[in-house]
């Protein structure tokens, strides 16, 4: 039995004026249920895209449905089926977190006590019981960005379109979005999501498009898109002053079968003596690497292996990375430092 899409994007287009094009002919659907990834860097089309599906910016040309719902013709039962959580947190700091929920409510036309009752519930879902009462210019950012989100939910929406949900926050209260991000698809909501951080994307999101300059570049579940793209990495180091093992270490594991790239490590993770090595299933390869080195006399004095990453899928499709700081996976052997 095929999964239906409530969302079907066919051919989009945007233009300001005659010569910039924001999007530039996109089509993808996302499926009941799913949490749905654009992924991409600034300037890329994410937010002009998902203000053109929740009907807050016209689109040059193309077609979009929402649950069946033509955007153009259908846009008031549209925005009663949907929640819009935008980058820019829009709540009223003058108001306490309860009063801020009964505000949406009430724009929503939900009755008084039907309204109080949801308001209670939403407040205990993202964690805000407790400060329900104070006004909102005493909040953090995160504090923030859940009562935005949960003001999303007030109308009980089919698909909630969430644009970079994590921008700017700590890393405590990216966590604390993510994991309810998590709970709301859990109970069958279905989630779009834009975002420029590779790790939101990979945890999140079943199925993502990467996107660039207006396009889609890549599109699938983010680890079919690392295997088919990326190549596991084995980072060697030696001593510093040990110039001589990397240039031998070079030459050796060059020769090796199935190793596709060796390059000078510049990562700064121990020292600048070291040696970058792409290539497929690196934890068998490993074993190798390590035997051609001992076999010569040559000492590691640490090894990384690293899983591809979204980020090299990027790169290989664009030429280019996100450039945005995120903690990678890593499984370091021997040294002083470990990442996870």
């Amino acid at each position: 039995m095929m999964e239906e899409n409530i969302v079907q994007v066919e051919d989009l287009h945007k233009t300001y004026g005659k010569d910039v094009i924001a999007v530039d002919g996109i089509s993808f659907t996302v499926k009941k249920g799913e949490i749905f990834g654009f992924l991409g860097p600034n300037g890329a089309g994410k937010s002009t895209t998902i203000k053109i599906l929740t009907t807050l910016l016209e689109k040059s040309s193309g077609k979009v449905t929402i649950d069946g719902l033509d955007i153009d013709h259908d846009q008031a039962k549209v925005r009663r089926i949907i929640g819009y959580s935008s980058q820019d947190v829009g709540v009223d700091d003058d108001l306490t977190a309860r009063e801020n929920l009964l505000l949406q409510c009430s724009f929503h036309h939900i009755p008084k006590e039907k309204a109080k009752a949801k308001v209670e519930e939403l407040l205990q879902t993202v964690k805000l019981a407790e400060a329900a009462n104070r006004r909102l210019k005493t909040f953090s950012g995160g504090m923030r960005k859940r009562l935005d989100l949960a003001s999303a939910l007030v109308s009980e929406p089919k698909i909630l379109f969430l644009d970079e949900p994590t921008t700017g926050l700590d890393p405590q209260s990216r966590k604390d979005v993510w994991e309810y991000i998590m709970k709301l698809n859990r109970q069958g909501m279905t989630i779009f999501l834009t975002t420029q951080y590779m790790e939101e994307a990979d945890l999140l999101a079943g199925r993502l498009c990467i996107v660039d300059q207006g396009k889609i570049v890549a599109e699938g579940p983010p680890n079919k898109l690392k295997s088919e793209v990326g190549l596991d990495k084995i980072t060697l180091h030696f001593k510093a002053d040990d110039l001589a093992a990397c240039d031998k270490a070079k030459e050796l594991t060059t020769k090796i079968p199935n190793i596709q790239e060796v390059g000078q490590c510049r990562d700064g993770l121990v020292s600048e003596n070291g040696l970058t090595i792409m290539t497929k299933n690196g934890s068998a390869m490993v074993t190798q690497v390590v035997r051609a080195l001992d076999s010569e006399g040559i000492n590691i004095e640490q090894l990384t292996l690293s899983a591809p990453t979204l980020d090299e899928v990027f790169l290989k499709l664009t030429g280019k990375t996100l450039n945005v700081v995120e903690r990678k996976e890593a499984v370091v052997y021997g040294g002083r430092r470990r990442r996870r």
